[in-house]
């Protein structure tokens, strides 16, 4: 196992495109990192980077210190795992398992316990004399997985290895790849576009946007404090909902309320507010209300509920507000026994300590409604 350390790490295509701009990550030792992003936001370009498939346009990658540029990926001793289950159908489990064994020239009495060892290890000891046209999804990703680990890598890589599951295969799967990194500590970078696989498997995670990290820390501090406008949207279901607030009568008028200067956004040292910023508020933090409200310090509105969503346990309901914003609207969770009506006004409540201040114009974060910025760097 080793640590890998990306320095300034860019990507540039012949056709003169950016893949990858100036990414600097220190990825622990022993680690499950997960770099999450939409498609096409460099995340596997970069994933192709660390282990050599692709070659560095900028900057350096290091595994426990030595720099890797220029060196030959099969000397970097690091295994992939793709989206694709990249078995070959002629070949049992057990020869699935053994063949870059075989090829590396590792002693058969050496290959034989190494295979079992990693077939116990993924629950495949009982399928080792099968063919991979019998195995299920799950089955044939564990094949692919222990093909990777049985060479007994620095670092684990794997590129969208769920994407072609079925949704329960998904979360099945999900845990195994959890259960197996506790049992292994191995040091693995998980590449992925589901904020769920990013959210439940991570120790820490990076977020892309556009080729570059928008954020990195744990995925609670990601979600609680987002760095910038892209990231507050892009992880959480629903998302975010925004809409702006403007200066006005000494407070920050805004679809929910008027916002008190003392709970909205404050400037950064040498720098001043712009008359109108952008808020940001997650539906777990939306509350249906009484009329009249308790006095609560909440801001208290009325909204519109335009479309209803039960999910059994919970109910989302997607809500337009008042204002002259024809477009302002958010998502507001509520208990199953809600019995609120689509086309009917609903009071709702938030705590204005629970609101996300943006800037309007580079979306970066603005401090206030009652927290504090996290570091955006590892």
């Amino acid at each position: 196992m080793a640590g890998i350390r990306l320095e300034g790490v860019s990507k540039r295509f012949r056709d003169g495109s950016w893949a990858v701009r100036d990414v600097s990550l220190d990825i622990r030792d022993g680690e499950f990192f997960v770099l999450v992003g939409p498609s096409g936001c460099g995340k596997s370009t970069l994933l192709n980077l660390i282990v050599g498939l692709e070659d560095i346009t900028d900057g350096e990658v290091l595994v426990a210190g030595r720099p890797m540029n220029g060196v030959d990926p099969r000397e970097r001793n690091m295994a992939m795992v793709f989206q694709s289950y990249a078995i070959y159908p002629h070949l049992s489990v057990e020869d699935n398992l053994a063949f870059p064994l075989k090829i590396a020239g590792v002693d058969p009495a050496e290959r034989d316990r190494k295979v079992r060892d990693v077939a116990a290890i993924l629950e495949l000891t009982d399928l080792l004399d099968r063919m991979p046209a019998t195995l299920s999804g799950g089955q044939r990703q564990r094949v692919s997985m222990g093909r990777a680990m049985v060479r007994d890598p620095v670092a684990l890589l794997l590129d969208e290895p769920l994407s072609n599951l079925d949704a329960q295969l998904r979360g099945q799967m999900r845990n195994e790849i959890a259960r197996l990194h506790r049992r292994m500590g191995a040091t693995t970078i998980y590449v992925t576009h589901d904020q769920t696989e990013a959210l439940t498997l991570a120790d820490r995670m990076a977020v892309l946007h556009g080729g570059r990290v928008q954020q990195v820390g744990t995925p609670r501090d990601i979600y609680r404090t987002p760095a910038t406008r892209f990231v507050a949207g892009f992880l959480g279901a629903p998302p975010m909902a925004f809409f702006e607030a403007v200066q006005r009568d000494g407070a920050w008028a805004s679809p929910v309320g008027a916002i008190p200067p003392s709970m909205g956004p404050r400037p950064e040292p040498r720098d001043e507010l712009p008359p109108r910023v952008v808020v940001g508020v997650r539906p777990e933090d939306v509350h249906e209300a009484t009329d009249p409200p308790p006095d609560t310090g909440r801001l208290s509105f009325w909204g519109t509920v335009e479309l209803l969503e039960w999910l059994g346990s919970e109910t989302f309901a997607h809500v337009t507000l008042p204002g002259d914003d024809e477009e302002a609207g958010l998502v507001a969770r509520l208990s199953a026994g809600s019995t609120c009506r689509e086309g009917e006004e609903v009071l709702l409540q938030v705590d204005p300590g629970a609101l996300h201040f943006f800037h309007p114009t580079h979306g970066g974060r603005l401090r206030g409604g009652g927290t504090s910025v996290h570091g955006s760097g590892p």
